[in-house]
């Protein structure tokens, strides 16, 4: 079980994990041993996700989310394999959590007498400081 909020969790049953071989350095241990690990969750398929957090999980930009509308998250940063599949499972949480959050909408608001006073100042500081650039006339 993973647990985006109060309200939502995602049983095990929707996330699929694979170990493989990992790649680059680490001789003998890295060709013998699958440590990496790669998560799949399928968005569309899940039952566990309010819609509203599926269609915003499948309009966010991210190189983790496939055209078909699967979450694919690789870990190999570790020699470990409960490790790297914690941080996959850490990376998911992240990205369910960073959708669920809901924004405050902007309430708007009148310049102050104060910021209008000191943009205004400002303003003719600069308009000084070109006047003192111009010629002299003797």
């Amino acid at each position: 079980m993973l647990k985006v909020s109060n309200s939502i969790t995602i049983t095990a049953s929707e996330i699929e994990i694979q170990f493989v071989r990992s790649q680059g350095a680490g001789g003998q241990h890295v060709n013998k041993t699958s440590t990496a690990v790669h998560l799949f969750f399928d968005i569309r398929a899940s039952h566990s996700l309010p819609q509203r957090l599926k269609d915003k999980l499948l309009a966010l930009a991210d190189h983790r989310i496939s055209k078909s509308g699967k979450i694919i998250i690789k870990s190999q940063g570790s020699r470990s394999q409960d490790l790297n599949r914690e941080v996959a499972l850490d990376q998911l949480l992240q990205l369910l959590k960073l959708v669920n959050k809901v924004e405050k909408k902007r309430i708007a608001t009148k310049p102050t007498f104060g910021s209008k006073m000191r943009r205004l100042d400002g303003k003719n500081q600069r308009g000084q400081q070109k006047k003192m650039r111009k010629k002299l006339d003797y």
